[in-house]
C-alpha cells in the first residue's frame, strides 16, 4: 500500500496522526478511522456554527455592538474556513480509500456470512417451522378463547346488573309497604 499524499497547500495537517506516521503505510482501516473522525470533527464543527448563528443578533433596527458583531463574524468565518478544509481532508480520504480498494473484486454481502448447511441444520429448519406453525395455532386457539371468555364476562355483567335492579325495585315495593 502506498504512503498518503502529503498535505497540499491549504491542508495543514491533513492526515494528523502519531509523529513518524508520514513514512509509514496506511492502510484502508486507518483511513475510514481517519474518515469517521474527519466526519465526527465536520459535524461538531457545523453544530458550533449553528451556535454561532442562533447567537447573533440580526441587524433588524436594534443598536448592536460594532466590535461584537466583528468579532462573532470573524469566529464564524474561522469555523467556516476549518469547515472547508476538513472537508477537503474528507475528500482526499475518500479518493485514497477508492484508490486502495480499486483493485479488489467486489464480494457481495451474503457471501461474507459465513454459513455451511448440512442436513441437521436442514432438520432443525423443519423443526423450527413446525415449531412456529405449533405456536402460531396454539396463538389463535387463546385468541379465540379470549373471545369467548369476554362475551362469557359481558353476558354475566348484564345478568349482574338485573338482578341489581331486581333487588332495588323489590325493595323499593317492601319499603313502600311498610
Amino acid at each position: 500500500m502506498a504512503t498518503p499524499p502529503a498535505p497540499g497547500p491549504g491542508l495543514p495537517g491533513a492526515f494528523s496522526g502519531p509523529p513518524g506516521q508520514a513514512g509509514r503505510e496506511v492502510n484502508t482501516a486507518s483511513l475510514c478511522r481517519i474518515g469517521q473522525e474527519t466526519v465526527q470533527d465536520i459535524v461538531s464543527r457545523t453544530m458550533e456554527i449553528f451556535q454561532l448563528l442562533r447567537n447573533m443578533q440580526l441587524p433588524n433596527g436594534v443598536s448592536y455592538h460594532v466590535a461584537t458583531h466583528q468579532d462573532r463574524q470573524g469566529k464564524l468565518q474561522e469555523h467556516l474556513r476549518q469547515l472547508s478544509v476538513l472537508f477537503r481532508k474528507l475528500r482526499l480520504v475518500y479518493d485514497k480509500c477508492n484508490e486502495n480498494c480499486a483493485g479488489l473484486d467486489p464480494v457481495s454481502m451474503e457471501q461474507l456470512i459465513p454459513y455451511v448447511e448440512d442436513e441437521s441444520t436442514k432438520h432443525e429448519d423443519h423443526s423450527l417451522a413446525n415449531q412456529l406453525r405449533l405456536a402460531s395455532e396454539e396463538r389463535r386457539e387463546i385468541v379465540e378463547v379470549n373471545k369467548k371468555l369476554k362475551q362469557k364476562n359481558q353476558h354475566l355483567k348484564q345478568i349482574m346488573d338485573q338482578l341489581r335492579n331486581l333487588i332495588w325495585d323489590i325493595n323499593a315495593m317492601l319499603a313502600m309497604r311498610n
